[in-house]
Parts: C-alpha cells; sequence; structure tokens
C-alpha cells in the first residue's frame, strides 16, 4: 500500500430505487431482494464486499425498503425452528447474512435524485475517508470478486478507481463511459468520462459497471452538482469535476456481470449461477435443456 494510501473500510450501497424495470415484481419487494437461484440479490453484494475488507456497510434507503434492514437482523421464530428440526445447513446460510455488531448503517434518500445524491446522502457516515460504492442490482460473478480487484489496484495506485467492462459499440450511449488516457494490461488511466454518450460519439467501449472506490472530497462536489441526464444528479458528473484535481484509474476487472435490475438480466442471473452450483447446476442444466 503506498504511504499516500489510506484504507478503504466503508462501502455505500444506494438501495432507494423503486425497481421499475422489475415492476411488478417489486410492487411490494424491495429489487434488492429479489432471488437469485435461492439469495437475494444483496447477499451476493454484502458477501463481495466483505471479501473486499469493507468493516461497515451504509445502505442508503428509501420508503417501503424496511425488508432490506430486516432481512441482516434476527428472525427469532424462524432460526428455533431451524435449530429444533437440525436443518443446521439452511440456519448457517441465514447467519451468515446476519449484519455484525456496527457493521451496517441505515440512512434515508428523501427524493429520487439520481445515483449522485444517493452517494452524499451518505457523506456524515463516510466522514473524511476514501470509500466503496456498489451498484445493489449488479451481481459479478468473479474470484476474487470485482471490488476485491479494485481494492488491489487501489492499495497500489490510490486515488479513485472506477470499475468497467467492454460493451458493443452500439450500446455505448446506454452507460457511463470513460475516456481512457493510456492502458497498461487492465489497468486504464483516465482523462474524462461521460454519462449516456450520444449515439457515434462515445470515447470508448468501456463502461462505468457499478462498482467505485471514490475519495471524500466527492461530497463537497456532490453537495454542488447540477442535475444531469434524466434530470437527476449523476455520480459520472461529479466524478468528471473531481479528476480535475485528482487521479483516477479505470480497471476492466474478471468477471461476468448481471444486471439484476432488468427482467432478462434477472432471468440470466438465475441461470447461470444455478448452473455453477455444485449441488443445483446439473438438476439446473436438466430444466433449462428441457424447455428449449
Amino acid at each position: 500500500m503506498s504511504a499516500s494510501t489510506r484504507r478503504l473500510r466503508k462501502a455505500v450501497l444506494p438501495v432507494a430505487g423503486l425497481g421499475t424495470r422489475v415492476l411488478p415484481g417489486t410492487k411490494t419487494t424491495p429489487k434488492e431482494l429479489l432471488n437469485v437461484v435461492d439469495r437475494p440479490i444483496l447477499s451476493y453484494i454484502v458477501e463481495e464486499a466483505r471479501e473486499a475488507g469493507i468493516e461497515h456497510i451504509v445502505f442508503v434507503t428509501g420508503r417501503a425498503k424496511q425488508a432490506i434492514e430486516d432481512y441482516f437482523d434476527h428472525q427469532v421464530e424462524l432460526e428455533a425452528q431451524l435449530a429444533a428440526k437440525g436443518k443446521t445447513d439452511i440456519l448457517d446460510a441465514l447467519n451468515a447474512d446476519l449484519a455484525r455488531p456496527g457493521e451496517m448503517s441505515f440512512t434515508r434518500q428523501m427524493q429520487p435524485k439520481g445515483l449522485g445524491h444517493a452517494v452524499w446522502c451518505a457523506k456524515d457516515i463516510i466522514g473524511d475517508e476514501p470509500f466503496a460504492v456498489i451498484l445493489p442490482d449488479v451481481i459479478v460473478d468473479a474470484a476474487p470478486g470485482a471490488l476485491k480487484q479494485l481494492a488491489q489496484v487501489y492499495e497500489q495506485t490510490g486515488g479513485n478507481v472506477i470499475g468497467v467492462e467492454a460493451v458493443p459499440e452500439d450500446q455505448t450511449h446506454k452507460y457511463g463511459i470513460v475516456d481512457p488516457a493510456s492502458r497498461d494490461g487492465r489497468r486504464i488511466a483516465m482523462k474524462g468520462m461521460v454519462e449516456k454518450p450520444a449515439q457515434g460519439t462515445a470515447p470508448s467501449n468501456l463502461s462505468i459497471s457499478g462498482r467505485y472506490i471514490l475519495q471524500p472530497e466527492i461530497f463537497d462536489i456532490l453537495a454542488t452538482q447540477e442535475s444531469g441526464a434524466g434530470g437527476e444528479i449523476q455520480l459520472t458528473d461529479a466524478m468528471a469535476r473531481l479528476m480535475q484535481i485528482q487521479g483516477f484509474t479505470a480497471y476492466e476487472y474478471e468477471g461476468a456481470t448481471h444486471d439484476c435490475g432488468d427482467k432478462i438480466g434477472l432471468l440470466r442471473a438465475n441461470v447461470a449461477l444455478a448452473l455453477k452450483r455444485p449441488d443445483l447446476g446439473e438438476a439446473a442444466r436438466a430444466a433449462v435443456s428441457a424447455l428449449l
């Protein structure tokens, strides 16, 4: 770790979104608690954060998201029944997701003003520390996890580190896209970024894919950030301003990305991760094959 690199301990998970792309399934269930195989999406995300050494997770929630906080708490009656029936494997799986003492905080985003605003809502809990942002509807199937890969880069470079992946050229208008200055293997020095560029104008095909390590100076910028694409306060716009005074490194992580905020993406995640399971893979393959 470089002498100027402060240790990464905290992560922000913005979970206030309405999940409109997967309605009506999210009418009463938070999008982040939809199942992928037999675990909610957030279970995978928290597991990834812990693997990367995150000690404190800040959930930025909204109305009707109380179930998220409840998920990471004890359910005494259920746990007692599982223990009494000797279903220790299921009980162990439940307990693995429980919040550790002091590990999780929950704060409200009172209005849906975009990702940048959601991150800003966590500023008083994060304080003057570097922190990660993990989009909670994006599962990255990777070993080591995507955030751990970024954390390893951060230990070497300091500054700000952004996870990216290549997307088809005709899809760049759907994403935040980085503008590379130079490249060394999977590591890319950045000179800019743009949120959802018009078709044919993207500076690269490297999309910002939901994993970030940012310095706390981003909060001062977000406090004055004007609305951008979609009429929302965009984190990408604030990062572009921060880049004028701090270094940014993009890292094309190894792994398969699943956008679980989209109906087909959620379906693909279920199939892909079920096929990889030692206990379910053979049966899942047979079930899928029978439908094709």
